[in-house]
């Protein structure tokens, strides 16, 4: 998968962000990145925030282990997350359930 790296401490994510959509979701591939769709505006780090938020409570993980790398302006973003491996990601994440 090309959207997702892993390492010995975690994973890095490359994310095609939507803000403003009518929910929160994963919707699939858009190129490179996994598309995700956020109810949240593109305004004063909402969409940030609650992607951040959104990624926690998916993975299971604590915010404190989501950390946007780049793209805080941009609808394409890269995101590092801690303490949880590749395939628990893939499988959390697949928006088709396969």
């Amino acid at each position: 998968m090309s959207w997702l790296r892993a390492d010995e401490e975690g994973v890095t994510l490359t994310l095609y962000i939507q803000p403003g959509a009518k929910k929160t979701e994963v919707v699939g591939l858009h190129g490179e990145a996994l598309k995700i769709r956020l109810h949240a505006p593109p305004v004063e780090g909402q969409a940030n925030a609650q992607l951040i938020a959104f990624l926690a409570l998916h993975l299971a993980v604590p915010k404190r282990a989501v950390t946007l790398l780049s793209g805080e302006a941009s609808r394409a973003k890269r995101v590092r997350v801690v303490g949880i491996g590749a395939a628990s990601v893939a499988a959390k994440l697949n928006p088709a359930g396969d």
